[in-house]
């Protein structure tokens, strides 16, 4: 791995937090409060990762985009109001641990605001872990690949020496408009089905089955 990787960049929903359920669940009480079609909990989960302004034309095409701001506040306004964590998957925090522990070094990049990630770090206590972070409120939404070459550059590394972990086929289009290598995990937003439609070093389904996989690279 340190061969051939300088930094691992992380989703975060689906990817590192078990959190892809309640985010969906707020998007149905947001179109709820506002008297729009609630979309299925599978539809809202499918657009987790990518920015809310994105999200949203994909999952509520009929709204006017002049009234996104309205969608996007009861959306954070409900978010926000939720007092319960959403928890790393078993065993991330050890898999973080062995991954510096061998010189890696870590980053994120996520469809979320930075308010909402840094609330997810505080709440997980990994706040400081990373070396780098875009959060789509800040640069291009997935899949442009601007995240990861931005990533790139902070970090004085090529784009190829980047790996890019992540549950949607959005992180592992990013990664390829980058030049990036990735690994999709299929037990987050998205199917196994989906996520091969990118390339990838492997597919894994479990954060276990991840885990192992960072072990035999070495």
């Amino acid at each position: 791995m340190k061969a051939s990787f300088d930094v691992v960049v992380f989703d975060w929903d689906g990817t590192l937090a078990d959190s892809t359920g309640p985010i969906a669940q707020c998007m149905q009480e947001a179109c709820r409060a506002l008297g729009l079609a609630v979309p299925t909990e599978a539809a809202a989960q499918h657009v987790i990762g990518l920015g809310l302004d994105d999200a949203l034309a994909r999952l509520v095409p009929e709204l006017p985009r002049s009234d996104y701001p309205k969608l996007v506040e009861a959306y954070r306004e409900i978010y926000f109001a939720r007092p319960v964590a959403h928890p790393l998957f078993p065993g991330i925090g050890n898999l973080l641990d062995a991954l510096e522990a061998r010189g890696l070094a870590l980053a994120v990049a996520t469809g979320k605001s930075a308010a909402g990630l840094q609330r997810s770090l505080a709440e997980t206590g990994l706040g400081g872990r990373f070396s780098a972070m875009r959060t789509a409120d800040v640069t291009a939404s997935k899949p442009d690949p601007l995240m990861l070459r931005e990533i790139a550059e902070e970090l004085d590394i090529a784009p190829s020496r980047m790996l890019m972990v992540g549950d949607t086929a959005y992180d592992l289009e990013m990664a390829s408009r980058a030049g990036a290598a990735a690994v999709g995990v299929a037990y987050g937003a998205h199917s196994l089905a989906e996520l091969r439609k990118w390339p990838a070093l492997a597919f894994v389904e479990s954060p276990g089955e991840l885990a192992q996989w960072f072990v035999k690279m070495v």
